[in-house]
């Protein structure tokens, strides 16, 4: 991984590309707790906290012209996120979506995003995010960035990670699989092959990649996973230690034990922001994965997908 000339005396820049929608946390008919969230903006808060003076996080999405959007823009910057790659389209609204948690703290997603903004992100003749790439360090991406992006889009999405790639960037691609949004998951697998071949960085969470090319058990997806055309690659297996490595050389590396899950939501999500959050800056692929798990486990007993910042501030002294 190389880092442009320079970073190492200014904050590092990351771009994270996707959508994020209003959340509504509770059972249906009863009292609900109203938020945001979405795969990629969870990250990008995570990185944020983690990354403090030393990382300057960015959210490239679309939103529409209302009080909602502008509410969501006031609270990504209080969280130290830069909104300045957030494009804003009259008329337009951005997605929701409802969790229910089962006793085990297990979601089950409901979703209204069909129309969102941030789907026409790439419908303009040039983004603030191709413009300014060369501007950037590192690229981070999601399944779901791809997901809700027309063909024409996601083209432009896998163009913007080879010029970032080709000039020595970061691009960092979470395979995150959702298959309601797909066609078909032929269409899937053919979007996220094309996005593997052109990351430098590949978080896997090994069901999703199971789930995706239909193999038959955990081992054999993390086996696929190993054998990805990517040079860097962390694999997720829930409460199982995670692997972390590249070119033949692979490592474990523990996760740990936490009393009680009260919420898996963006389990994942503080993943990658803890991982590359180290390893942009500096840090061995084996630490960074590490602390990628020591901020997942903290994050997974609270509710929702942003838990409090004084519930995590002992992991960023």
């Amino acid at each position: 991984m190389t880092l442009s000339p320079g970073a190492a005396h200014r904050p590092v820049s990351i771009a994270a590309l996707g959508e994020c929608m209003l959340e509504l946390q509770g059972q249906a008919f009863g009292e609900l707790r109203q938020t945001f969230g979405g795969d990629t903006l969870n990250t990008a808060v995570y990185l944020a906290r983690c990354g403090g003076s030393a990382l300057r996080v960015h959210y490239a999405t679309a939103l529409g012209d209302d009080s909602l959007s502008s509410g969501m823009l006031e609270r990504w910057s209080t969280e130290g996120v830069q909104t300045g790659l957030v494009q804003r389209l009259p008329g337009r609204l951005p997605g929701l979506y409802l969790i229910e948690l089962d006793a085990g703290g297990e979601r089950r997603f409901h979703y209204w995003r069909g129309q969102a903004a941030a789907r026409s992100y790439f419908e303009t003749a040039t983004t603030a995010l191709e413009e300014q790439a060369d501007a950037l360090d590192a690229l981070y991406l999601s399944g779901i960035s791809l997901a809700i992006l027309p063909p024409s889009g996601r083209e432009r999405v896998l163009a913007l990670m080879a010029h970032m790639r080709a000039a020595g960037k970061l691009v960092a691609f979470d395979n995150n699989y959702r298959p309601r949004l797909w066609e078909s998951v032929a269409d899937a697998r053919y979007w996220y092959g094309r996005a593997f071949a052109t990351a430098s960085v590949a978080l896997i969470t090994a069901d999703d990649h199971q789930a995706l090319h239909g193999l038959p058990s955990l081992d054999a997806a993390v086996s696929a996973a190993q054998a990805l055309p990517v040079e860097e690659v962390a694999i997720k297996r829930g409460a199982l230690p995670t692997w972390v490595g590249g070119d033949a050389v692979w490592h474990e590396v523990a996760t740990e034990t936490v009393p009680r899950v009260v919420d898996t939501t963006a389990a994942g999500d503080s993943f990658a922001a803890g991982y590359l959050s180290q390893r942009l800056r500096g840090a061995a692929a084996v630490d960074a994965a590490a602390f990628g798990n020591r901020l997942a486990a903290r994050v997974i007993q609270h509710p929702g997908a942003l838990i409090p910042r004084d519930a995590m501030q002992d992991l960023l002294a």
